[in-house]
């Protein structure tokens, strides 16, 4: 079975690549300015946000009960958005199984 520390790895490195390539040429604001011109844009959006709250009620506890502060998983989340998740699996000691 693959380790999820390798699967965090394996999408977080073209994620970046793709991220950066896209900052360079819109900026971090032009990123979310894109999405606010259509109801398709808004939809997206809205379903980032959606994910990423479901993510965070499972990132939370689960570094709580590694001993690990959330906090900065929680900020890298709401600024950079999955980058937060996938930097928290990919620097993980052990990860619990959800519930």
């Amino acid at each position: 079975m693959v380790n999820k520390r390798w699967i965090a790895l394996i999408i977080l490195i073209p994620f970046t690549l793709l991220s950066g390539y896209a900052m360079t040429q819109v900026s971090y604001l032009g990123i979310l300015d894109y999405n606010r011109y259509s109801p398709a844009g808004w939809q997206v959006f809205t379903d980032l946000v959606i994910a990423l709250v479901l993510v965070l009620s499972w990132l939370i506890p689960e570094a709580r009960q590694n001993n690990r502060n959330p906090w900065p998983w929680v900020l890298v989340t709401v600024f950079m958005g999955s980058f937060g998740p996938l930097l928290y699996l990919a620097t993980a000691k052990k990860i619990s199984a959800p519930e």
